[in-house]
This record gives structure tokens, sequence and C-alpha cells, in this order.
């Protein structure tokens, strides 16, 4: 495809600019080559600074991330910081994880950090996401970010940005930063030599703190004691786990912990896998392949910046299965809930947080042990919102999303694999005390409180036709709501964009209580959800299905699964979904 001029005009800014002669080689290159295609969707547009902060592929140009765009970005956050905290010492706390080049752009974030006056807490190596999340608050910083692009693909990096309380940053701030990172047209604005007097270079102590709180989380320690030797299979899959998972466990008093060695390296090109992502059964594969040999009991595994966490576990045939996002945020909150009630330590201000495209078996748990239950809007930041609302008046347990994010306690604000491995572990050792696996209390618990099966499609629609079309069918579907899904008539819609919920039976209407959001919901008369969500980020639109059954005993939790997943195909297939 030929350049178009507004392309043609920011490659020669960079050639021409105050821009490094690798970057310029590069670009230089990829226009001998005559790699229009790549030149094109490298400088198309700029990188955009979301809500969340910066995400994208490494290289050379406007619309990658490289030391230009991560400057432009890290200055914009600097003026705004200015702007906030004028006349005060401003801090913040900078730490990276595995991918190629985190650890270059996390120093170039604390450079201009420190050239702009302020005072750089920096991670002397990589550390997980939720460490970050907890140092904030450990060294009162107002603001801090990390470098890493979660568990996307090899080709990607990106720069989160949290506040003052350790979450990522929410409304007024996430837009004022835009606007400050918007305002920066050139490089030359960005003040990229360091006042190194300003960085303070931190790792161990801020280990030995974090670790010390995981431990205060334990609920029965005896337990643990009595199993220290159950069998655990770990891999980081290549990523930060490794520098906090297996002292977590061993603090705790795990002495059987095996690390799939092959994956215990941290390594940006994550050889050993096609995703590093623990929702993956492929990126599982190594720790499948050693639990059996060794006849494991639990597979514990994180994504490359340790927010994210995916376990295994054998059914009563004995075979390894994977335990879905939302099967982990039930089992996590069921031990929570009961094991802090047998040991006396529930009150009556206990609360616990899901959100709402997450099960709702989770709130059904929470009603049934007379503990408060929340929805927030999707993502952890309005989770640490909520948490900072009821600050001092209610007192937050645990909380999570279907997206394998859970987050015990409340010293870290986002969602932290850490505690959630080191809790997963506990609770698979009080099951193994009490003579059962972690697969027969799942079962159980769904036995108790009703089966439920979840599942997620997502539909790509690219370009700005991909674009329209998305917003088409959310249109459609606000203006003509099925009357029935697959046979079940629905008896509600929540509308969260318009802040609605109303009873279609008898017109009655509430609100939802939460901030506006792009999403729709349908609940049937047999109890399902069916949720619309366009992505903000990506070209997609996911639909999200929450099925619920009788489950009459723990015996025909298989077959049970099977028929809900035939109810989803069969939603699936009555709203069109492909």
């Amino acid at each position: 495809m030929a350049l178009t001029s507004a392309v043609l005009q920011k490659i020669d800014t960079w050639l021409n600019g105050n821009y490094d002669a690798a970057t310029k080689d590069e670009i230089r290159q990829l226009q001998s080559q005559n790699q229009e295609d790549f030149l094109s969707d490298a400088f198309y547009r700029d990188l955009e600074f979301g809500t969340g902060g910066l995400r994208g592929v490494m290289g050379a140009g406007s619309n990658r991330m490289n030391r230009y765009t991560l400057g432009m970005a890290t200055q914009g956050l600097c003026n705004y910081l200015l702007q906030q905290f004028s006349g005060q010492e401003i801090k913040v706390a900078v730490a990276h994880d595995s991918r190629n080049n985190s650890k270059e752009f996390a120093r170039i974030a604390a450079d201009i950090f420190s050239a702009n006056g302020i005072t750089v807490y920096l991670f002397e190596a990589l550390r997980p996401t939720p460490e970050l999340s907890f140092t904030i608050r450990e060294l009162g910083c107002q603001s801090g970010c990390v470098v890493t692009a979660s568990h996307n693909p090899k080709e990607y990096n990106g720069f989160k940005v949290y506040w003052n309380d350790g979450a990522q940053v929410v409304a007024p701030h996430d837009k004022n930063i835009i606007r400050e990172v918007e305002a920066i047209h050139s490089v030359d604005e960005v003040k990229f030599q360091a006042d190194e007097s300003k960085v303070h270079i931190i790792g161990a102590d801020i280990d030995a703190k974090y670790l010390a709180k995981v431990k205060e989380l334990s609920i029965n320690p005896a337990a643990i004691q009595r199993q220290h030797d159950l069998k655990i299979v770990y891999t980081p899959i290549h990523g930060t786990g490794i520098t906090l998972v297996p002292q977590a466990l061993a603090q705790l008093g795990f002495t059987n912990v095996h690390i799939v060695e092959k994956q215990a390296t941290p390594d940006g090109n994550f050889p050993t896998v096609l995703s590093p992502n623990p929702e993956e059964k492929v990126a599982m594969q190594m720790a499948l392949d050693q639990a059996k040999e060794l006849d494991a009991d639990i597979i514990l595994a994180t994504d490359p910046d340790a927010d994210r966490v995916g376990i295994a576990v054998k059914n009563t045939a004995g075979e390894w299965v994977l335990v879905n996002g939302n099967q982990t945020a039930a089992l996590l909150t069921y031990y929570l809930l009961s094991a802090r009630k047998q040991a006396g330590k529930m009150t009556d201000k206990d609360f616990i947080v899901y959100t709402i495209v997450t099960s709702e078996v989770l709130g059904d748990i929470a009603n049934s042990y007379g503990v408060k239950s929340y929805q927030t809007l999707t993502g952890f930041k309005y989770i640490a919102g909520l948490i900072r609302e009821l600050e001092g008046k209610e007192t937050y347990i645990g909380g999570g999303e279907e997206s394998y994010g859970f987050m015990i306690g409340d010293f870290v604000r986002d969602k932290d694999a850490i505690s959630a491995c080191a809790m997963i572990a506990e609770m698979a050792a009080v099951a193994k005390d009490n003579g059962r696996t972690l697969y027969e209390e799942m079962t159980q618990m769904y036995a108790t409180y009703g089966l439920y099966r979840e599942s997620l499609i997502s539909l790509t629609k690219k370009g700005q036709r991909g674009a329209e079309e998305i917003q088409e069918m959310m249109r459609d579907l606000r203006a003509n709501p099925p009357a029935t899904i697959a046979g079940s008539e629905v008896v509600e819609l929540r509308d969260y964009q318009t802040g609605q919920i109303r009873d279609l039976r008898t017109g009655q209407e509430k609100p939802t209580g939460l901030e506006t959001s792009n999403v729709l919901q349908f609940i049937t008369a047999d109890g399902s959800k069916i949720s619309a969500r366009p992505s903000g980020t990506e070209p997609k639109i996911k639909f999200y299905f929450s099925m619920k059954a009788p489950l009459a005993s723990a015996a025909d939790f298989e077959k049970g699964e099977q028929q809900l997943s035939e109810r989803i195909t069969a939603v699936i297939e009555d709203m069109q979904l492909k």
C-alpha cells in the first residue's frame, strides 16, 4: 500500500529529529526493504495512552512501544503529578516484568521522573505487578508504574500507571493524565537526563515486607503443618512469579514444591509457549506433564507479571483438569469465608466483591455466610475504588473476576497471583487434611449452591467498518432486546450505559448504582446471565455466558457441566453470535 502524506511526514520527523541512530537505522532498513505496510502501521497514528496506560508492539514508530513513546507518556504523567502535588515531595515506584526491553524501559521512566525532580524507588530487577501496588502504599508514593504487557504475545510491551492508593488510575485522574500526555507534541519536550540523586534502588527489604503480609493471610497454619508435604508443581511461565511464589509457599510451610525448570528462567521470548497465558492449556502443558510424572496434588501457574493465577487439579478419575477463573474465584471465596467462620475471625463488617461478568455463585456463597457482597464494573481498579470508598467502615476480605484475577486482603490494590497461590495451596492442604481433593471441594461447593457454568466468546471486527458493526450490534440489542433466549424468557435487562435495570415483566426500573459503561446484560427466567461488552482496547465485542442449574449431588458434576455447556451453545446459536 502507498504511504499517506501524514505517514511520510511522521517518518521524516523521526529521521531528522532528535532520535537515536539505532531507531533511524531501523526505519531506513524498512524503507530499503519496501516494507510499506509495516511502516504504515508503525506511523499512521500515535500509540494511544488509554485509561490504564500504554500497550503496543515494540519497535520504531509513533504507534510502537519504544523509548520515545514511553518517554512522552512518562513526561505527561510527570507534568500531571507536578500540578496535583505542587509544593510537596513527589515519590513514585517503578517496576518491570520479564519482557524484552522491560528493564531498559523501567530505567528510562525512572530517569524521566528524576529529571523532573521526582523521587524514584526503582526495583533492582524484575518484580510482580502486585508488589508494585504494595510498594506505592508502603513507601507513601503519589504514583507508580510497571512496565508490562501482562500475558500478551512476546512482541508487546506496555506501561501501567497507578495512583497513591496503589490502584490503577481511575476518574478523574485517568482522563486528566491522558490530556497531559496528548499535550506533549515532541520528544524534545521530554526530560531524559536523569538526576541520579533522586533514584533509589529497592528490592529485598520490600520483598520481605510484602511476603510478611502474604503470610498474615494464612487462616489455617496447623493444617499446612500437617500437610506440609503437599506435592505442588509451580510454573512462572518465564515471568516474575519466580521471584516471590516459591518464597511465599515456603514461608507458609510447604516443603514439597516442584518448579517447572524449563519455564523457571525469566525470558521475554517465552520460548516454551505460544502465549504465556495460564488460561490456555497449551501454556500449562509442561506443568501438566510434570504433575503426571510426580503424581502431584495441585498445579499452580502465574502469568508474566504474576497478577493472574491458573490452577489444575485431578478429578475423581485421576485425570488433570484446568480450573477456570470463575471456579477459582468461587473456591477462594468459599474457603476464605468458611475458614474465617471456623477460626472465629468473621465480623459483621466483612464484604467480598466480584465484577458484573463474574459468576453469581460468589454472591450466593457470601449470602449463605451472612457476608455482604458488592459487584463492580470489569477491572480491579473498580474493586480497589470500592475498597477505598468503604475504608474504615467495612472490611474487605477478597474479590475476583472471571479472567483469572483474585485479591485477598487490602494491602495490595490490584489482582495478586502471589497471595492467591499461597491461599490456593492452603486450601488444597486443608482439603487433603479432611481426606478430600480440591476437585472434590469444588464439586461439593456446586452441589451446595447450584451448578454454574460460564463461557466467553470474542467476536473480532477489524477496521473502521468493524468498529461500526460493533456499535450497530449494541444499538440493536438495546432497541430490540430478545424476548426469549434459547427458549427461556428474558425477565430483566441491565443497561450499564443508561445506568438502569428494567424488570421486563413489571416494567419497573431501578438504578445499577455503578459508573456508566457500554455493557448490556440479559437475565432469563432460568437464571442465565448473558452479557455483551465491547472491548475498550481491541476491535472486539465480548459475550459472557453464565448458566445455572440445580446439582443433585457432587457425583453429577461432570454430567451437569456438559448439559450447561450445551445450553451455552444453544444460546450462541439462538443469538446468531458468529
